[in-house]
């Protein structure tokens, strides 16, 4: 990897691709130029967030905040967007997305125009990392194997030439499976490893050996959805609904996190604010993405990432409450 550092914390932008609700596009502007003034560098998209529509977003913002393009931008391939001249209003949980649809493809000719249209979306001479998006077994089941073969004889070589001709930084995967990406760092060269849920106050799935993999091999690991799709956004007591990998959370999810949530408060601690931070206690983890919408959460976002948290916390989650 090049010497691009990655800061501690970003912005992840499904949520201005329209997951679960609309959002205007004042709303989504207003929620990046936000965070560019509270000092965020670093933001992931997509083109499968709002089928284009978060790309695009995150593009029109920063061409006003960012103009100079220094910003780090981190975007993914392995899904194609054909177009969809009459769409439904939801799909895929985002809601009143752009008209395409999204289409499986590895591929070199898939990976060289999903790069280039989302320059196009993002209104950037280049982006810095480049992800391929959710390979697996837990997102192609049966056709797990064949996409994978499909990757690495065609799109991997392609990943690995864009970044050899200087277009992108960084090369990596970006995925909520630890098993594919454990899979992909034994046998290839990749720069960076985006997780997304598994290493969490609620699954330390990731922490068994992807992380220590990856230190191991000089990967860097980027920690997505901290708060595990919401329901760690808030506090305990807070009433709201409550999401765990994208879907209502369940029960026992539920008291898990409240007693989680118990010790935080015992230290002083919000239990956003722990989540935020939980990741940053393991070596390999370079930066934590959460997403975020409108100034409000962006605000929350900067105040828990600037706050101190207690080494007495952890010891007394992993004593009391993260073991359950």
């Amino acid at each position: 990897m090049t010497g691009l550092r990655l800061p501690r914390f970003g912005m992840g932008t499904a949520g201005i691709g329209n997951l679960y609700a609309p959002v205007s596009n004042a709303v989504a502007e207003a929620t990046v130029a936000a965070a560019w003034e509270g000092g965020v560098r670093l933001f992931d998209t997509a083109p499968y967030y709002g089928f284009g529509l978060a790309e695009r977003r995150l593009g029109a913002a920063l061409s006003v905040v960012d103009p100079d393009q220094t910003a780090i931008i981190s975007t993914k391939v392995g899904r194609v967007l054909d177009p969809d001249p009459a769409p439904a209003r939801e799909r895929h949980g985002f809601v009143n997305g752009d008209r395409f649809a999204p289409r499986f493809d590895y591929s070199r000719d898939a990976v060289l125009r999903s790069h280039e249209a989302s320059l196009e979306r993002l209104r950037r001479d280049r982006v810095n990392i480049l992800l391929a998006h959710d390979l697996g077994a837990l997102t192609h089941g049966a056709q797990a194997d064949a996409q994978m073969r499909a990757f690495l004889d065609d799109g991997y070589r392609t990943m690995v030439e864009l970044k050899d001709a200087g277009a992108v930084d960084a090369i990596g995967i970006g995925a909520n499976e630890v098993a594919v990406c454990e899979y992909l760092v034994d046998r290839v060269d990749l720069d960076v490893v985006m997780i997304a849920g598994r290493y969490t106050l609620l699954d330390c799935e990731a922490g068994e050996r992807l992380l220590p993999l990856c230190l191991e091999r000089g990967v860097r690991v980027i920690a997505a959805a901290p708060y595990n799709s919401g329901i760690l956004a808030q506090p305990i007591e807070a009433d709201a609904p409550r999401r765990y990998d994208y879907i209502a959370a369940p029960a026992g999810m539920l008291r898990r996190a409240a007693a989680i949530g118990a010790v935080c408060a015992r230290f002083g601690v919000e239990l956003p604010t722990a989540a935020l931070h939980f990741a940053h206690r393991d070596a390999a983890v370079a930066s934590v993405v959460a997403g975020m919408v409108g100034r409000d959460e962006v605000a929350a976002h900067l105040g828990r990432a600037a706050a101190d948290v207690p080494d007495a916390l952890w010891q007394a989650l992993a004593e009391e409450a993260m073991a359950a």
